[in-house]
C-alpha cells in the first residue's frame, strides 16, 4: 500500500512538470491571443512614448493583436521597469527597455528593485541616438563655447532639467560640466515634456533631450540647440557641432530596446525579436527614425544581452569616476 502510494507521487512529481512543458509550447504556438500590453517607463507623450507607438503599431500589424501602451513613469525609469520585471513571464507584459535604469542606474542606486541581468529576456535593442544639448531662446549663448564662458563669469545662474537622477540626461550633464568646469544646478523631472515647459517659461536654463523628443521647438525657433552628443557631427543635422568639437572624447548615445520578465518562453521572445526587426526595416518606419536622429538594430536577444552587459560595465566604471549617484 505504502509502495503504490509512493509509486503515485512519483507519476505524479514526473508528469507536472511535462504537462507544464507541453502548456508553454502550446502556448508559445499560439501566442498571441490577445493584446500585448507595452510598459513605457517616461511620462505621456515623451521621446520614448513617441518611438514605442510608431515601432509598434507596425509590429501589432503583423503579430494580429493590438500592442497597448501604457506609460508608468517615476524615478528615472525604475518603476515601470520594476513593474515588468515582477509581471508574469508569459510575454503579455513587455518593456520598452532604456540605457538609463538597465545599464546606468545599477551603478547609481545601491536598492535598485530589480536586477537588470536577472530580471529580464532581453528580446531586441531597437534603436540607438544621440542626444541634444538645448538651451532656452532667452541666454545670452548660440554655441557651447559661449555657454562655459557665461557659467564660469556667472557661476550661480545656469540650470539644467533632467528626465530623473541617473538618466542619461543627467549623466551627459554632469559629465560635461565636470569637463569643462563650471556649476550647473540639477533639477530633475519626471520625463522631457514638462522640462520643455518650464525652458519655454524661462525656468530652466538648459537641458539634453532627444532628438525626436526636442527637434520641432528647435526647428520652429522656440528653443536653440548648441550641441550633439554623439562622438562626431551626425548626417542628418550636420548643421550642430558635436560637443567633443569643444570636449574632446565626449560621447552619450542613448539605446531603447524591448525586454520581457524573466522565464518568458524562448520561442515567444524570438517571434517578438523578429517581428520588431521586420518593424524597423519597413519604409515609413525606417524613414521616421532617420528623420528623428536613430540608428536602427533590431538585434537578437544574444547580442542586445550583450549590449547591456557592456553598458553596464562601462558606464558603471564612468560612473564611478565621476563620482555621480542617485542615492
Amino acid at each position: 500500500m505504502i509502495a503504490r502510494c509512493f509509486r503515485k507521487l512519483f507519476t505524479g512529481l514526473v508528469v507536472l512538470p511535462a504537462l507544464f512543458a507541453l502548456s508553454v509550447t502550446a502556448s508559445a504556438d499560439t501566442y498571441p491571443s490577445k493584446p500585448i500590453k507595452l510598459i513605457v517607463p517616461w511620462v505621456p507623450g515623451g521621446n520614448a512614448e513617441v518611438l514605442a507607438r510608431v515601432v509598434t503599431a507596425k509590429m501589432a500589424e503583423s503579430l494580429g493583436q493590438p500592442i497597448v501602451i501604457e506609460t508608468r513613469s517615476g524615478a528615472n525609469g525604475t518603476i515601470g521597469t520594476a513593474a515588468v520585471a515582477k509581471a508574469a513571464p508569459d510575454g503579455y507584459t513587455i518593456l520598452l527597455s532604456h540605457m538609463g535604469p538597465t545599464a546606468l542606474s545599477p551603478a547609481m542606486q545601491k536598492n535598485l528593485p530589480y536586477d537588470p541581468i536577472k530580471d529580464f529576456e532581453p528580446i531586441t535593442q531597437l534603436v540607438s541616438g544621440p542626444m541634444l544639448l538645448v538651451v532656452r531662446n532667452d541666454l545670452p549663448v548660440r554655441s557651447l563655447n559661449e555657454l562655459i564662458t557665461f557659467g564660469k563669469t556667472n557661476p550661480s545662474k545656469l540650470n539644467y532639467g533632467s528626465v530623473g537622477i541617473g538618466s542619461t540626461t543627467h549623466l551627459a550633464s554632469e559629465m560635461m560640466a565636470s569637463a569643462v568646469g563650471i556649476n550647473l544646478l540639477h533639477i530633475p523631472y519626471k520625463g522631457a515634456p514638462p522640462i520643455i515647459t518650464d525652458m519655454l517659461g524661462g525656468r530652466i536654463s538648459m537641458a539634453f533631450f532627444g532628438l525626436s523628443g526636442v527637434i520641432e521647438y528647435v526647428r520652429n525657433g522656440q528653443l536653440r540647440v548648441i550641441g550633439i552628443t554623439s562622438g562626431k557631427r551626425s548626417p542628418n543635422f550636420p548643421e550642430i557641432p558635436a560637443i567633443s568639437e569643444t570636449v574632446p572624447g565626449f560621447k552619450v548615445d542613448s539605446w531603447h530596446g524591448l525586454m520581457a520578465p524573466s522565464g518568458t518562453p524562448k520561442a515567444i521572445v524570438a517571434r517578438l525579436q523578429q517581428e520588431a526587426a521586420k518593424a524597423l526595416k519597413a519604409p515609413d518606419v525606417n524613414a521616421w527614425l532617420k528623420q528623428n536622429g536613430f540608428d536602427a538594430y533590431g538585434t537578437t536577444p544574444d547580442v542586445y544581452a550583450a549590449t547591456i552587459r557592456s553598458d553596464i560595465d562601462t558606464w558603471g566604471k564612468v560612473i564611478k569616476a565621476a563620482n555621480i549617484s542617485s542615492d
